[in-house]
């Protein structure tokens, strides 16, 4: 029975233009056997956050976690799953959709974790002869908790039996290195009585409960910034995957292994939409076929995090991404779930979101079987990186991170009012949007790129004159019951829109396209309002400045009926981000233009 997922994001970049429309994003969810992790780092603190992904009987569920020093129930603490599910879609390789035109717009089988346990026995406080300590014991939410230190590791996997902890035998090699170096044993079981269940659906359709595991976080200081992941080999039903996240200031690399990063910037047909699950999984095979045993690096940038709410003119998403997900409720508190605010000198919204602005979340992809485990993982600062953006094919070196895997789709038109984009964006209150992605290939892999991918050697195949036929898209799934961190935005919201007024030479037309596109960050901050104001409605006349590039150099509002404040200064913030066409001649124009919400 596998124990323990791990996951987190932070990531951070620079202003620039949207380049393309997010179609969906290719996250852990594809790969079976992923564990994930969230990991921030500064000077010696490190923060870990884990998810479990446990199936299992609620008195079977056992984790034992090597850490560096003993933990106090101060130091740990459970978050929301829906953390984990954002930080992996912040992160998660993306599928863009791009106009032709000129059109801008924006397991344990998993880290360092052992045991399967149970049972109802109390634990020991003394070891008798096995040198076993219980240096801690503390209940957090639905787990209990034990830190233990060990003078011998055979003497750890004995106590351990003892407990009712059903560890495999023979796990004392694996506990040996730990022990021989100093290190304490983070081990939590579940209690069944506070434990919850949710409703799935089997293979046959059949209705059963399954536990549903409240993620862990805890943080330590250490001069080592490492990931034990040994010990859930043991666990290791076959090839396994890891997908690490680390916020930090700076990008991070594994200093004991190999690197790569994931091919990006490729070109694929139209028909990657309705399978764009299985194109990733098999990009990912053969460049981990060709890079055995290598980390590979899916993202890494700067500046991504949501910092917390009134610390951001744009509102909740004050971030700019190449393209974005569509935003969420949970991004004005995700900085702090993750535990930003446990860094060094860190407590106010001011200093998280100066953090949040400054670091770089870097995503490395890692995959291993029993026969070709890594060693415990080792990080190190590695050079800043631009790559997957306009002009920018492969990973290259700059003066910031800017690299994400992205998978462009060229479609005719310019397409804004009818983009994938805009769908994405229609709906503040869902974390995934559309689910488009089927997980299995349909058309052979060189059929589905339509430019060469030479770090793998691939070139493209044309498509058959009668292609197989795509499966159709799923429907959006609906949000988690888990969703503790907020209620949710009032639906049903209308937006309307006046033709622009235009001082310059720029068709209104295409203005009205821009802004329709990215009509849904308007309706985010419209609807983050109607939560403490449900009556609210009104017109905002906002004017604007583009500068011969096409960028937002000024915007501010005319006059407004609408009187919530923080909602207009939102809606304020997010012109400043978007481009729009070149004007003609060379020459920046001013634009009025009127925009009316309301609830349908």
């Amino acid at each position: 029975m596998r124990s323990l997922l791990f996951a987190l994001l932070m990531l951070p970049l620079s202003a620039s233009a949207f380049c393309g429309f997010y179609v969906s994003g290719a996250g852990g969810k594809l790969f079976n056997d992923a564990s994930m992790v969230v990991l921030l780092r500064d000077g010696t603190r490190t923060v870990l956050s884990m998810q479990n992904n446990y199936r299992g009987p609620a008195e079977d569920f056992a984790l034992v976690v090597p850490v560096p020093v003993i933990l106090s129930k101060e130091n740990v603490k459970t978050i929301p799953r829906a953390a984990f599910r954002r930080i992996d879609q912040l992160a998660s390789p993306r599928l863009v959709e791009i106009p032709k035109e000129q059109c801008p717009v924006l397991g344990i089988g998993g880290i360092g974790t052992l045991g399967r346990g149970g049972g109802t026995g109390g634990y020991g406080s003394g070891s008798g002869g096995l040198g076993v300590k219980v240096e801690a014991r503390f209940e957090v939410d639905e787990y209990e908790i034990v830190v233990l230190s060990a003078k011998y590791s055979l003497g750890l996997e004995t106590w351990l039996k003892e407990n009712k902890y059903q560890i495999p035998e023979g796990a004392a090699a694996l506990l040996q290195p730990y022990v021989q170096s100093g290190s304490k044993f983070f081990v939590a079981r579940v209690d069944s009585k506070k434990a919850k269940f949710e409703k799935v659906k089997d293979a046959s359709g059949k209705e059963k409960s399954q536990l549903l595991l409240s993620p862990l976080r805890f943080h330590y200081d250490s001069e080592t910034f490492s990931l034990p992941v040994r010990l859930g080999l043991v666990n290791s039903g076959g090839t396994q995957d890891l997908i690490v996240h680390v916020v930090a200031k700076g990008r991070y690399e594994l200093a004991n292994g190999k690197n790569v990063f994931v091919p990006t910037n490729v070109d694929v047909s139209p028909r990657a939409r309705a399978q764009f699950g299985g194109f990733y999984k098999e990009l990912l095979s053969r460049t981990f076929k060709l890079n055995p045993g290598a980390a590979v690096t899916e993202f890494a940038w700067q500046g991504a995090l949501p910092p917390p709410q009134r610390m951001v003119s744009g509102g909740i998403y004050g971030v700019t991404c190449d393209p974005c997900p569509p935003p969420h409720l949970i991004d004005d508190p995700l900085a702090r779930y993750l535990g930003v605010d446990l860094l060094p000198n860190i407590k106010t919204d001011e200093e998280v979101a100066a953090f949040t602005q400054a670091a770089t979340l870097t995503r490395l992809h890692l995959r291993y079987t029993k026969d070709s485990a890594p060693d415990d993982l080792v990080f190190k600062l590695g050079r800043a990186v631009h790559g997957g953006i306009p002009d920018v094919k492969g990973a290259m070196t700059a003066e910031s991170n800017r690299f994400q895997g992205r998978y462009l789709m060229w479609t005719d038109g310019c397409g804004a009012g009818n983009s994938a984009f805009g769908r994405m964006f229609s709906g503040a209150s869902t974390m995934s949007g559309p689910q488009t992605t089927a997980t299995e290939l349909v058309d052979p892999f060189e059929q589905v790129i339509t430019s060469a991918i030479p770090e793998l050697g691939l070139t493209p195949v044309p498509l058959p004159k009668e292609p197989r036929k795509l499966p159709e898209p799923l429907p959006p799934e609906p949000e988690p019951a888990d969703v503790t961190y907020s209620s949710a935005p009032v639906q049903g919201t209308s937006i309307e829109y006046d033709l622009p007024e235009v001082s310059g030479l720029l068709d209104p037309v295409l203005v009205k396209k821009v802004v329709h596109a990215n009509r849904g960050q308007l309706r985010y901050c419209y609807e983050a309002a109607l939560m403490t104001n449900p009556a609210l409605g009104g017109k905002v006349t906002f004017a604007f400045e583009i500068d011969p590039g096409g960028a937002v150099t000024a915007s501010s509002i005319v006059s407004a009926t609408l009187p919530d404040e923080n909602a207009k200064t939102c809606m304020v913030g997010r012109f400043r981000k978007w481009m729009f066409p070149k004007p003609k001649g060379g020459k920046p124009v001013k634009v009025q233009m009127g925009i009316s919400f309301s609830q349908k």
